[in-house]
């Protein structure tokens, strides 16, 4: 019998062997899986850090979630959520069919897209410009003042934007009437409602995008910009073929995360700048379930439950669509 016989038949003999006698094949140490106790004493400190995230996110995240069941009850604080008699869809449907749904789903779509729009270039072009500044120096002060008003609150900023555009004491309008120009109305007139919100979203924001893009561009390798400027390619061409690839990954996850909240708009903001004069363009969803479920004389809570929980629905389906679509197409997602 040759060796290569000997051998098959050997294969054959440990086959037929009972599995309960045969003898396991040697583990190695790093494929060997470490039980989780071993993991906890031997990290106990980062899992100490942990806690209280993990604590945090059960208590104001998932514990909240019980009182969703308010949108399918007719919910009463003397009977209490589990006392209340339940209603099913009942205030999804009273959503969904009244006068206000469209007019509501429309401005908040509206407002988010041409926010997200609008948005989502600026601050990648303000990253490749800061990156291709070879001064130092005034790179730096350029990135603190554009960074700096991400730590200004909703309501100074709105403060500030009525003390610039107010139509009878505002720095824009007596600039207007210096040239001889009539200002418009940018806080009452509904067409200026949303130019104002969304430019002053992105003068407040796009400092802090900017960061994040910049650190992905400190971990492009000199290298490709050494050999690409031997090959002849201009500045344009290398933040066009080196640094736009680098930093669209990072990109794309953000632009996902800003569809996942595209259905809830800035509410503060959007309160704050609201009055009647511009009410057809900046009444959107949340400002609704704000009115209808606390500002009411008879506040709705269940309705009010549904329309958000309406929204976060709408919002998840976009998460997920959008997902799937930019891992079909860039191969990249958030999950």
């Amino acid at each position: 019998m040759s060796t290569d016989q000997g051998n098959f038949v050997d294969q054959l003999r440990v086959d037929d062997t009972p599995k309960k006698h045969r003898k396991r094949a040697p583990v190695l140490e790093g494929q060997r899986t470490v039980p989780l106790s071993r993991r906890l004493s031997r990290s106990w400190q980062l899992y100490l850090l942990l806690l209280p995230a993990v604590v945090w996110v059960i208590l104001f995240a998932y514990w909240p979630m019980y009182g969703i069941q308010i949108a399918f009850r007719d919910f009463t604080p003397a009977g209490g959520i589990t006392g209340s008699d339940w209603v099913g869809l009942k205030h999804f449907e009273k959503f969904v069919t009244s006068y206000n749904f469209w007019p509501l789903l429309r401005n908040t779509l509206v407002l988010a897209f041409y926010e997200l729009i609008a948005g989502f270039p600026v601050p990648i072009i303000l990253a490749l410009a800061l990156n291709a500044v070879r001064q130092k120096y005034f790179s730096r002060v350029v990135q603190l003042i554009t960074y700096a008003p991400n730590f200004i609150s909703i309501v100074v900023v709105v403060g500030i934007l009525v003390m610039l555009l107010d139509p009878q004491s505002g720095i824009v309008t007596h600039a207007f009437s210096l040239l001889g120009l009539e200002a418009p109305a940018f806080l009452t007139d509904p067409g200026w409602f949303r130019h104002t919100y969304v430019w002053s979203g992105i003068w407040q924001t796009a400092g802090f995008s900017a960061i994040i893009y910049l650190a992905a561009l400190s971990s492009v390798p000199p290298e490709l910009h050494e050999a690409a400027k031997v090959d002849g390619a201009s500045h344009l061409r290398r933040m066009w073929h080196i640094d736009l690839p680098a930093i669209m990954p990072i990109a794309i996850v953000l632009m996902i995360l800003n569809v996942g909240s595209i259905m809830s708009v800035g509410f503060e903001k959007v309160l704050l700048m609201q009055n009647p004069l511009n009410l057809s363009t900046s009444q959107v969803i949340d400002t609704y379930v704000y009115e209808v479920g606390l500002k009411s004389p008879i506040p709705q809570y269940s309705y009010a439950t549904a329309i958000g929980l309406f929204r976060s629905v709408v919002g998840l389906i976009l998460l997920l669509a959008v997902n799937a679509l930019s891992r079909r197409i860039t191969k990249a997602g958030l999950f």
